[in-house]
């Protein structure tokens, strides 16, 4: 690696549906700014309506995608071989009943070694030996092909959230199906002693990683993520937002259904011209909707005007656990909608069309929609565990509720409901600290910075 590293080679192993891969965006994004010549070689599917797309969703960047539609369609997914420009279906850090992704820990070596194939011959394809830095997002089987590929190129991990999530069901025992638990475990905490330097995005994520990963904590950075300059307090006719959304062009969804099929009447919005509760993201366990659904529909006869809670999120055909749609009749909730999934571009309206964010989530590393939702000026609701802990001051930029606390997480809807001033000055302050904590442009020149501090070759043997 030269003295003044230039060239970096990025490397996402999922398809993007997630909040990590809203991070890679940003984070590649931040590192061309301050001229760096970045490539991002991501996994991506070119069916599905564009959803999925690599090159879409990484519109600023120079995106090499590795497409898993062949092997999506394909009898074998895990034993596909399309050539160049292809992989096996990747795995998952998640076991979700009927996914298309199986889980790490499911695998065994004959299928692990076809994924480091494939993606070694991406690497190389990419340029990764003549590369400065690697930056590979999660703890994947790319990390095993960067080590056959470039062994000598410095790698910078970045841990999310969801690969720790995954060793700690290992550490706690493994689910039935999960028959190569061990291995897997193992080969994430080397692909994290390879590295020479590991991103993580909240001092509650660090501790963890530590821990499992076996590793100093020196090994480790810690960089929140941010938020883009979409994200303020802009004016939105909230009519015409709900209106398109969720009458016009639906995209809400039931178990084994399409996008879409979910939708509304004009005369169902009533709730929305009110106060609107959001919740934002992925159909998985962690997320508490369920909850969410129930905590809104006990607080419901407490509101002292219409209120509605809509559902934003959830990737087409996934869900752990009970669907949202499911929650809604068990409980026989009303003025709950479901948006559906929507580009990320488009969430900055979403929350400017909303009063507040509810985030029931445990488990949750850093917590990307807080800030996003904070920096427009809404305040959230969020649990007082992990990295939500560390971004909402409980009572001054939004409310702090136990895990899995329903009767808790039903009074701090209320109150949030029924003092629309009190939420206001909240959401005042919530937007302050954001703009002063979480914004891109800082956070991208401290990751530049510890991309320049790297050693100039290494060797990734941990």
């Amino acid at each position: 690696m030269r003295a003044d590293p230039h060239k970096l080679l990025m490397g996402f192993y999922f398809y993007p549906r997630g909040g990590s891969a809203h991070a890679c965006d940003a984070i590649s994004g931040q590192l061309i700014a301050g001229g760096f010549d970045v490539t991002l070689l991501a996994g991506s599917r070119s069916d599905n309506a564009g959803l999925g797309s690599a090159e879409e969703f990484y519109s600023g960047t120079e995106v090499r995608s590795v497409d898993f539609t062949g092997a999506i369609a394909s009898e074998d997914p895990l034993g596909f071989d399309g050539g160049a420009g292809t992989a096996p279906m990747h795995a998952s850090y998640e076991d979700r009943r009927d996914a298309e992704d199986p889980v790490f820990a499911s695998l065994d070596d004959r299928a692990f070694e076809r994924q480091v194939e494939a993606w070694s011959r991406e690497l190389a394809a990419a340029g990764a030996a003549e590369a400065d830095v690697l930056y590979l997002h999660h703890l994947t089987p790319m990390n095993e092909a960067a080590r056959r590929i470039a062994p000598e190129v410095p790698v910078i991990g970045h841990i999310h959230g969801s690969e720790l999530l995954m060793l700690e069901r290992i550490a706690a025992g493994s689910p039935a199906g999960w028959t190569h638990d061990g291995i897997w475990a193992q080969r994430m905490c080397d692909w994290a002693a390879g590295c020479t330097r590991i991103v993580v995005n909240s001092p509650k994520g660090l501790k963890r990683a530590s821990a499992l990963l076996d590793l100093d904590p020196d090994r480790f950075a810690l960089i929140p993520n941010g938020f883009g300059r979409d994200f303020a307090p802009r004016h939105t006719s909230r009519r015409s937002h709900w209106h398109r959304h969720l009458v016009d062009e639906p995209k809400g969804w039931g178990p084994g259904g399409a996008p879409g099929e979910v939708g509304y009447r004009d005369e169902d919005l009533g709730a929305l011209e009110g106060t609107t509760l959001l919740a934002i993201g992925r159909f998985t366990e962690v997320k508490r909707l369920p909850l969410l659904i129930e905590a809104f529909a006990a607080a419901k006869p407490r509101f002292r005007q219409p209120t509605g809670l809509v559902l934003l999120g959830g990737y087409p055909g996934e869900w752990e656990g009970e669907h949202p749609l499911d929650a809604i009749e068990r409980v026989g909730a009303t003025d709950v909608f479901l948006a559906g999934w929507q580009p990320h571009r488009d969430l900055p309206a979403f929350l400017n069309a909303s009063d507040l964010l509810v985030h029931p989530s445990v488990n949750e590393q850093f917590g990307q929609v807080l800030v996003e939702a904070m920096a427009c000026g809404v305040p959230a609701i969020a649990v007082e565990r992990g990295g939500p802990a560390t971004i909402v001051d409980h009572d001054e930029t939004g409310w702090l509720i136990g895990p899995d606390d329903r009767e808790a997480l039903t009074e701090a809807i209320v109150q949030a409901v029924n003092d629309p001033v009190g939420r206001q000055l909240i959401g005042r302050a919530a937007r302050g600290k954001a703009v002063e904590s979480y914004s891109w442009e800082e956070i991208g020149s401290r990751i530049a910075e510890l991309v320049r501090g790297l050693p100039a070759t290494v060797s990734q043997v941990g």
